[in-house]
């Protein structure tokens, strides 16, 4: 905050304290200081680089240093993305069956090279084993069902134990998405190892294992997580990020939208989900960097094509039929469903976490995700539905039905002249036959296991996503609706809203469409995303005409689960979590003022605080080791009361014992001074000890007649710690962010101790 520098402890001695100006754990970092910090820092380089050329090429390496770190972000984030979904794809066939040609083989890898595949089953070679046909020697029968629903049953049990027991044992803070510390972290505050490299590794290794075990996880949120400890980790090659907290958090915004690029393969998307959904603060300078590093790690991902479908994009469709506007009831009914599916999806969810939290339950994690992926694969396997991945399922959903698709969700009866009724590429509306019926019945059953287990798996203490189950319950409802409706079409030609544009032979309803706007409203209904949302959906399956159906479905859900509470899972995850994080969405409804808010309360004890002189070494230590606090304002005298400025309390301990050790003559007994000349000393006394260098000089405060609203826009737009209040010049009190958190849950009818918070 103050441009003075590195603190002048006896003017001889200029040299910087280590450790000075550097936050402890569960503490927020002080926005305005750092921003500070780095201003001064960027003067310095400017003026010397005037002067030498060596100073000029190292101020032009400065100003690179950002995009430099950003193409690394990409390429590292980029490479790992490929990696997990290779591995995940193998992974998980390994549950169905082994390769006999080399067990490092997918499923669709083993049978490409061979020439015994037919059109219609083409997943079908005897290079691919199940484990069925392996152990009893027959593809047939009861037996080999059962061998094959065991061996699936183990290895979900065996991948799911593994992965909750590496982050158990190597890196705690490796479960869960992610995605609620990484905006709290943003925010300012400090969690260290967070974003370390044993969660990165751990992370890494646990999510191929979790998403491969089966359970309703998706790997999107994680990654974003992923993204983030690789920028945390390559920041440490850079001075200017390694020192600077504030310059810190502009990285992991950029890494944010790199995580989202590399799951859906969408860099726009990407960049508006971190404005959107997780920065806190985003100046422009972030958003080209974030646009530039999203880009490369796309382009990484594309080299290593892990989808081997020479496309970014994880389900891409081609849809030939328009939409119509009347179509755009049934959209915004799946809006309607989404936004209360939502609001049910986190009411049920948060209610289970918090009985994990106070329960015996949470006791046992390595149990419970036993018993629940145990109840998935034992439930999940005679369904065909549930059985394939979710990224899979929403692909089988979102696919439009082609002439020679073998898809049971393409079970309609065929026409008697195909060649009549096909218009170009597109086939006309056909009567359901007996395949389809089966697959709706399948379909209906896995919308209702879906919503349920993925109640109960997200928050577990393996990492997990809930980008693809929140869409695959949209995708089933969405397709559903969309075999419906182009039933209703197909038998009720002549009602008055199908005339006119659905004539008999044309194509009039995709269902698959139905399905990807499904997909959207749900995701919208759980964690309240618009823009982000659609440019991700339409990036995603490369269906740009289909903006204004998916926009009505998203803007629809949000409506609709906002009425029912206004806090989308992210943030309800953060206020049960307790974590201090100052939501800008959330509006301060009530009229206090600060002098409400700040502490000392009537009843509390006077404010501890620092004399610019007079107060010896051992006072000052007495007073530090007696309170908690993580700074003391400074006043002239304890009389007057007058605010001087403001000290950190970790800043005030470094320097007191780096004075011992390396200064002579500093004692229990030396006067500690804040002002600019030192006061007239006896002869005899031992040497002062002078911190003004330390204390910020211009803390931020408020009158105490301050609108508390106020007094909160100013915490948020500035990312503040603490403010001081003042009357009349004098000091009364101080207001920190955990006053104002516990004030807002005070106001709300909650519990203030819930806010965890050093």
């Amino acid at each position: 905050m103050n441009g003075n520098g590195p603190t002048k402890l006896v003017d001889p001695l200029e040299d910087p304290v280590p450790g000075l100006g550097t936050y402890e754990d569960f503490n927020t970092i002080d926005w305005v200081r750092e921003k500070s910090k780095d201003r001064d820092r960027h003067r310095e380089i400017t003026k010397k680089s005037r002067q030498s050329t060596v100073a000029l090429l190292r101020s032009v390496s400065d100003a690179f240093s950002g995009w430099l770190l950003m193409l690394l972000v990409g390429l590292m984030s980029g490479a790992l993305a490929g990696g997990i979904d290779i591995a995940a794809h193998w992974l998980t066939d390994m549950k169905d069956g082994v390769c006999l040609i080399g067990f490092w083989f997918n499923h669709e890898h083993c049978c490409w090279t061979s020439n015994e595949t037919t059109f219609q089953e083409r997943d079908r070679c005897p290079q691919w084993q199940s484990w069925g046909e392996l152990i009893t020697g027959t593809s047939e029968g009861a037996f080999a069902y059962i061998v094959s629903y065991l061996m699936y049953i183990f290895w979900a049990l065996l991948f799911s134990f593994l992965a909750v027991t590496l982050v158990r044992a190597f890196a705690p803070y490796a479960c869960g998405s992610g995605i609620p510390e990484i905006k709290t972290i943003l925010s300012g505050f400090i969690i260290r190892g967070y974003l370390g490299k044993w969660t990165l590794i751990i992370k890494t290794i646990t999510l191929v294992l979790a998403v491969s075990s089966g359970l309703s996880l998706g790997k999107e949120g994680p990654l974003v997580h992923v993204a983030c400890c690789c920028a945390n980790i390559l920041c440490h090659l850079f001075t200017k990020y390694r020192k600077n907290e504030a310059k810190r958090r502009e990285v992991l915004s950029a890494a944010a939208a790199v995580g989202v690029s590399v799951a859906f393969g969408a860099p726009i998307g990407g960049v508006l989900f971190s404005l959107e959904e997780v920065s806190y603060y985003f100046p422009l300078k972030t958003l080209w960097r974030s646009f530039f590093a999203a880009l490369v790690a796309a382009f990484t991902l594309r080299s290593i094509n892990p989808f081997g479908n020479s496309r970014l994009v994880l389900f891409y469709v081609e849809f030939h039929a328009p939409w119509h506007l009347v179509e755009l009831a049934p959209f915004i009914l799946l809006g309607i469903f989404g936004g209360l599916w939502g609001a049910l999806f986190i009411k049920a969810n948060i209610a289970w976490c918090r009985r994990r939290k106070s329960t015996r339950l949470g006791h046992y994690p390595v149990m419970e995700v036993l018993v629940v992926a145990a109840f998935t694969a034992l439930l999940a396997y005679p369904n065909s539905y549930t059985r394939m991945s979710g990224a899979e399922l929403i692909s089988e959903l979102f696919n439009d039905c082609s002439l020679l698709d073998s898809s049971q969700l393409c079970g309609y009866k065929q026409p008697a002249n195909i060649s009549e009724t096909s218009v170009g590429n597109s086939l006309a509306d056909r009567p359901a036959g007996p395949g389809l019926y089966t697959a709706l019945w399948q379909l209906a059953l896995a919308l209702i296991f879906k919503m349920m287990i993925t109640v109960i798996t997200f928050g577990m203490k393996v990492p997990s996503g809930l980008f693809i189950p929140s869409m695959a319950v949209g995708a089933i409802a969405g397709r559903l609706l969309g075999v419906g409706m182009e039933q209703l079409a197909y038998y009720n030609r002549d009602w008055v809203i199908f005339k006119g544009w659905c004539s008999p032979g044309a194509d009039c309803i995709t269902p698959g469409l139905y399905a990807m706007v499904g997909a959207a409203a749900c995701l919208g209904g759980v964690t309240r995303m618009t823009v982000s949302l659609v440019v991700i959906m339409f990036e995603l399956t490369g269906g740009l005409e289909y903006i204004v159906p998916l926009m009505a479905a998203t803007m629809t859900s949000k409506w609709v689960a906002d009425a029912f509470g206004r806090e989308g899972i992210y943030e309800a995850h953060i206020r049960l979590n307790g974590y201090p994080f100052l939501e800008p969405k959330e509006e301060f409804e009530h009229s206090s003022l600060a002098v409400d808010v700040m502490r000392p309360r009537r009843s509390d004890p006077a404010l501890a605080v620092l004399t610019q002189e007079g107060m010896t070494v051992g006072e000052v230590e007495t007073l530090v080791e007696s309170t908690h606090y993580s700074g003391f304002p400074v006043v002239v005298s304890q009389e007057s009361q007058r605010l001087v400025g403001f000290v950190l309390r970790r800043d005030l301990l470094i320097s007191i014992d780096n004075a011992r050790k390396r200064q002579e003559g500093v004692v229990s007994a030396s006067q500690v001074i804040f002002t600019e000349h030192t006061p007239a000393q006896a002869p005899d006394a031992p040497t002062p000890l002078r911190l003004r260098g330390i204390m910020d000089l211009s803390p931020f405060t408020v009158t105490d007649h301050t609108p508390m609203d106020i007094t909160v826009d100013i915490f948020r737009k500035l990312g503040l710690r603490q403010c001081l209040v003042t009357h009349n010049g004098r000091l009364l009190g101080i207001i920190t962010k955990k006053d104002i958190l516990k004030h807002m849950a005070q106001m709300a009818n909650r519990d203030p101790d819930s806010i965890l918070f050093n």
